[in-house]
């Protein structure tokens, strides 16, 4: 009671903060007049004047305001936009590394292009991130007017462009681009052989749009880099072939943890029905031998169980799609890991890919917490305002709207079936209809949406053809007359190319647009339609000239019109006919309706059989509302069931939040790890010459060799001579009289490790001045890089085996976590200690033979199967025959490179691509 007395008296720490800005903007607006009498020559000047004052010593937070005019009046009269003073808030909040939450159709692409100005002056680059292709391109384009006109580059980085255009797009002051496409980025630059192969130049400052749906929900799945293993398909059909015989009663679903698991008869009977297929041939099912048996059972068993198509995927030709359960979009290219995907693909009989195996990988949480300043903007994040800060150091600032908020938010109507539900918004949509009014209808997957769909269509409605020319025509011809139309649209998935359409235009009167979700669709529902998009849309290539400018003018008046009929009829109309497990989710959608204090209305329909009412709180629920008289297509409303719904979904976002915390804890450790492996990667591409490092690890292995095999301060007899003798052989390529030192009087183990270390210098001296100096130093470069590979990939494999098993040290009162961690380090210094004994083993043995290759030689930073693993187990590779490795291509010696690919490394080591180096045309 005191804290809401001191609330209305003094207000938030938010409204506190936001007051704050309060001189900023004042002093910005006060050089409006000065810097809007500034020629276009002299206001681009600014920048220049703004980088020297940064490379004298300036702060940038001294040239915030300065810069915030400059980007003011550069708007206006590039993009005839004029940012309001809410805007000029966002702008700073995003400066200060904060998350800026401005309700839709406040303008957060102007807001984030005066922080992106401001940093940029550094030289350091900016990343601007998008959820997907389609905006990155589209902002970047729409944005790159204002930043071109006040001297600033551009870039943009999407799927599908090569290297070359990536390191330009990077080189850039700004680069756009995809969450996906920046942390892929990363892994794919900390497996280069060369620095001038890598893309990035640093983490400097980085603006996340949708900041919520990127950092949270999607931060959900880590990015893999991965390699094809054995094909093993057969095996996934022949298991999917067997599951159907399963009966009620052999597995358990919990749905609310997302697992399946077999009960003690279903164990008994799938090793019946494996037997029975043969692939069970001794054993039981859990017999050690059987382990992999196991695994593709239950990820068999999850597929059918746990995965619903058309909702977590879709069949599009022969391959299975991941739906974004958050955005409702397609996925294409991100597979689940550790065979799910397989077990997907062989339940709806297409083509089982490879599995894969992990090469590289990372988390958001993790990538994005690599920048030195993050921010981020989106129109939800206050409730998952504890995660931002507990996990990014993000604190989330409420921004107040240019205009009050008039849209109205009803209570919920909830119903017993999911049919009442479903008649229940159909009801609500004719009653619309006759108004005149445009609806937005949320659901939560592609099956709902299309059972929506069917049901309108039973009711006379049409589904609208977007592929087709003036496809909303029918529905402008009877807005004209003042008549209901009976046409609906769909925004799913399946219909992905033609959403910017379909949003833009959703505010039309009578336009009725199913939605599977709102997040991230980059696109305002501006009120009468969109004018801009309605014209490219409906013209087309119409050419220039005076009959496209009179159907212009037409069009432009008409959306006004259009706009004034929306406004009488009461704004845009969002349903929900589902409360999402989160309640940001449902806050954007209603977000959609009231953009700059438009009308609007909203309402959620429930039914007890959705999943949220289902799993956390319908139980006794039903027979209540049964016993108190509530008849068919009737529904309860009250305040009461808004609060227990929100409670509801309080808990979800709370235990998921647990979960995404508790997976973080453990990807931590192996972050540490990556941080220190990457950053060593990279020190040895950047050295000339890593000779003192190979030095350093074959001195390490003799004194590591002697150590293992000569106790300390023991006696010669009791020296292990043999055992050491193998082991110099095997790490350091010498046959010495070992048993010999060990018997001449007065010898002691610092001798002995004295002589292995001078007589290995001396040989591999020998083997530097046979191969030349040059190649050597480049071919220890490549094997010290890709041994560390290799040995990387095996530990992450490693670590992700440990961290499906450390759960069970839970039951032995041990911590699962500090177990974890005291093993990963413990595996970490294995790693360390093999990379030593690979390395100088691989050179030890390495002879260098230049050669005319018969067919087109390999890409140059893969060597051809050289190296060996002489260390104790690991990864095999091909054997080194009479201990020479051969390599093709000299980099001096443009004789021996063969045949080049055109869009091969060039052989000379410069970075460049053969047709833009030694292979350029003349």
């Amino acid at each position: 009671m005191l804290g809401a007395l001191a609330k209305k008296l003094f207000g938030s720490s938010n409204d506190r903060r936001v007051k704050g800005y309060g001189p900023r903007v004042a002093a910005i607006n006060a050089l409006e007049k000065e810097v809007s009498a500034l020629s276009d020559e002299a206001l681009q000047a600014r920048t220049v004047e703004f980088r020297q004052q940064i490379a004298n010593g300036t702060k940038l937070d001294d040239l915030l305001v300065p810069a915030f005019a400059t980007v003011r009046e550069a708007a206006k009269r590039v993009l005839g936009q004029r940012p309001y003073d809410v805007q000029l808030i966002g702008g700073m909040v995003l400066h200060e590394g904060a998350i800026a939450e401005m309700k839709t159709g406040e303008g957060k692409t102007l807001v984030g292009t005066l922080p992106t100005y401001l940093n940029a002056l550094a030289g350091k680059g900016v990343h601007v991130v998008t959820v997907n292709d389609y905006l990155a391109r589209r902002d970047a384009e729409w944005m790159a007017r204002l930043y071109n006109f006040l001297g600033l580059s551009v870039g943009i980085i999407v799927h599908g462009i090569d290297d070359e255009e990536r390191q330009r797009a990077y080189a850039s002051d700004i680069t756009y681009g995809t969450n996906n496409e920046f942390g892929f980025d990363y892994l794919r630059d900390n497996m280069k052989y060369e620095v001038a192969q890598m893309s990035q130049r640093g983490h400097h400052f980085a603006i996340v749009d949708e900041v919520d749906s990127i950092l949270i929900d999607e931060a959900r799945t880590p990015l893999i880099i991965s390699g094809p293993l054995d094909d093993k398909s057969d095996l996934y059909v022949t298991i999917d072939k067997v599951l159907p015989g399963l009966v009620a009663g052999d597995f358990e679903v919990d749905e609310k943890q997302r697992t399946v698991s077999l009960t003690e008869t279903g164990n008994d009977h799938i090793e019946e029905l494996l037997r029975e297929a043969g692939l069970l041939k001794e054993g039981d099912l859990y017999d050690a031998q059987n382990v992999t048996l196991v695994h593709h059972v239950n990820q068999a068993l999850r597929a059918h169980s746990l995965f619903t198509r058309d909702k977590d995927y879709i069949v599009r030709g022969d391959e299975v799609v991941i739906i974004d359960e958050f955005t409702g979009r397609m996925m294409p290219g991100r597979r689940y890991s550790e065979g799910l995907h397989q077990a997907l693909e062989a339940k709806e009989h297409v083509t089982v890919q490879p599995e894969n195996a992990t090469l590289a990988s990372i988390t958001f949480q993790n990538y994005f917490r690599l920048y030195s300043k993050l921010a981020g903007m989106t129109g939800t994040a206050s409730t998952e305002a504890d995660e931002f800060f507990e996990i990014y150091k993000l604190e989330v600032v409420e921004i107040p709207t240019n205009l009050p908020v008039a849209r109205k938010d009803e209570d919920d109507e909830v119903y017993r079936t999911f049919e009442e539900k479903v008649r229940g918004v159909i009801r609500e949509i004719k009653e619309a209809q006759k108004l005149g009014q445009p609806m937005l209808v949320g659901t939560t997957s592609i099956e709902r949406s299309e059972l929506v769909a069917e049901m309108l269509q039973k009711d006379g409605f049409q589904q609208i053809d977007f592929t087709a020319p003036n496809a909303l025509e029918p529905i402008y011809a009877a807005a004209r007359q003042g008549k209901p139309s009976n046409y609906f649209a769909v925004l799913n998935a399946r219909f992905h190319e033609q959403e910017a359409y379909i949003v833009a235009q959703a505010g039309a009167p009578g336009v009725i647009t199913i939605a599977t979700n709102m997040a991230g669709r980059g696109t305002d529902i501006q009120l009468g339609g969109n004018a801009e998009m309605r014209i490219k849309h409906d013209l087309g290539d119409m050419p220039e000239g005076e009959e496209r400018t009179r159907r212009e003018a037409e069009i432009r008046a008409e959306v006004v019109d259009f706009k004034q009929r929306v406004i009488k009829a009461g704004g845009l109309y969002i349903v929900g006919t589902e409360r999402h497990e989160s309640r940001r989710i449902d806050n954007q959608l209603r977000g959609r309706a009231g953009r700059q204090g438009d009308p609007g209305r909203s309402k959620f329909f429930l039914s007890l059989q959705d999943d949220l009412m289902r799993i956390f709180g319908s139980d006794r629920m039903d027979g209540m509302l049964t016993k108190l008289g509530l008849k068919e297509d009737e529904a309860i409303v009250h305040p009461w069931i808004n609060k227990a719904v929100e409670k509801a979904q309080g808990k979800v976002e709370a235990r998921n939040f647990d979960v995404r915390k508790n997976i973080l804890k453990y990807d931590d450790v192996m972050n540490s790890q990556r941080k220190v492996v990457f950053e060593q990667r990279r020190d040895f591409m950047r050295q000339a010459s890593v000779r003192e490092t190979i030095d350093d690890m074959r001195q390490g292995v003799a004194e590591d060799l002697v150590a293992r095999h000569i106790p300390e301060e023991a006696y010669p007899e009791q020296w292990d001579t043999a055992a050491l003798k193998e082991g110099v052989m095997q790490f350091l390529n010498l046959d010495l009289p070992i048993e010999e030192w060990a018997k001449e009087e007065g010898i002691a183990d610092a001798e002995l490790r004295e002589r292995i270390r001078k007589l290995a210098d001396e040989d591999y001296a020998a083997r530097i001045e046979r191969n030349t100096d040059e190649v050597m130093t480049y071919v220890e470069k490549q094997v010290l890089l890709q041994t560390l590979d290799t040995l990387w990939r095996e530990h992450l494999v490693t670590l992700d085996h440990l961290r499906q098993v450390i759960g069970w040290r839970g039951y032995a009162q041990r911590d699962p976590l500090q177990e974890y961690k005291q093993e990963a380090f413990e595996l970490y210094d294995s790693l360390t200690d093999r990379l030593r004994e690979q390395v100088t083993g691989n050179l030890m043995r390495i002879e260098v033979r230049f050669e005319q290759p018969e067919e087109a030689a390999p890409p140059q930073d893969t060597l051809p199967a050289p190296f060996g693993d002489y260390g104790s187990g690991g990864m095999q590779f091909a054997a080194i025959e009479e201990d020479v490795a051969v390599l093709d291509r000299n980099p001096d010696d443009p004789s021996s490179w063969g045949k080049v690919g055109r869009n091969e490394p060039c052989p000379c080591g410069s970075g460049k691509k053969f047709k833009h180096c030694h292979g350029q045309y003349i």
